[in-house]
């Protein structure tokens, strides 16, 4: 019975950081959801990046069945997930300066576009010199983070700064420092991080309230169907073909 009851204060604790974002950041969603749609209407392209864990939430927003077909994931070598070996490198590269410079220099994100930045933290120098370069170049830059971070630990960039401190939005998933929701008797640290629930849960509903801003504008959002129902095929490959100078996961 221990199992099913710490099983169950996850989802409680989940919900309710589900209902708090939901509240609390309901202006800043409708500002992003805006922003996104502001881009496509324009022309203009859309990136997602995460390092480690945050990457999670970045790639679920792209190339999936009821997603935005124009959301591009911005990958730095070595940094997008576990599966760089060994996984402690990933966190390594994370602090690494000059890195984030020499991804976006080499890759086609240009002045008007998004760039969605998802940091738990927003401590490490990756995703804050992200921040800072791709708002030198003209980018509009999208933070997904936990502003309390901010107000109890040290920035591991130079200039001292946060992911927070160099966006146009914020998203702030409220997770608490260390990214563990439980504690137990018996169990030696806290557990149970929530931070993917939270960060997915945010994306997708920017990209939804992207979607529907586009609609009211009277512009069909370029979404993506399930390639595992009838018709899902022929229905992506309109609309790749169609948008296909702002796809870049196709090249």
């Amino acid at each position: 019975m221990g199992e099913n009851k710490l099983a169950g204060q996850f989802f409680d604790a989940a919900i309710g950081l589900l209902e708090r974002v939901r509240d609390e950041e309901a202006a800043n969603i409708a500002a992003a959801g805006a922003a996104i749609a502001d881009t496509v209407a324009a022309g203009g392209r859309l990136f997602a990046f995460g390092a480690g864990h945050s990457s999670l939430a970045a790639q679920d927003v792209v190339y999936r069945a009821g997603g935005l077909a124009l959301m591009n994931l911005l990958a730095v070598p070595g940094v997008v997930g576990v599966d760089v070996m060994p996984a402690t490198l990933g966190s390594a590269l994370e602090r690494v300066d000059g890195l984030a410079s020499a991804v976006l220099d080499s890759s086609p994100a240009r002045a008007g576009d998004v760039l969605i930045i998802i940091s738990l933290s927003g401590r490490n120098a990756l995703p804050v010199e992200m921040a800072m370069n791709a708002r030198a170049l003209g980018l509009k830059v999208i933070g997904v983070t936990s502003v309390a971070y901010a107000t109890e630990t040290r920035s591991r960039h130079a200039s001292g700064t946060y992911l927070k401190d160099h966006c146009d939005i914020v998203l702030d998933s409220k997770i608490a420092i260390g990214d563990a929701e439980l504690t137990a008797e018996g169990i030696e640290a806290p557990f149970a991080p929530a931070s993917t629930v939270v960060t997915s849960a945010l994306m997708q509903a920017t990209i939804a309230a992207a979607a529907g801003d586009l609609a009211e504008r009277g512009i069909e959002p370029p979404m993506l169907r399930s390639g595992n129902v009838d018709g899902g095929h022929e229905w992506n490959g309109r609309v790749m073909t169609e948008y296909a100078d702002r796809i870049f996961y196709r090249r």
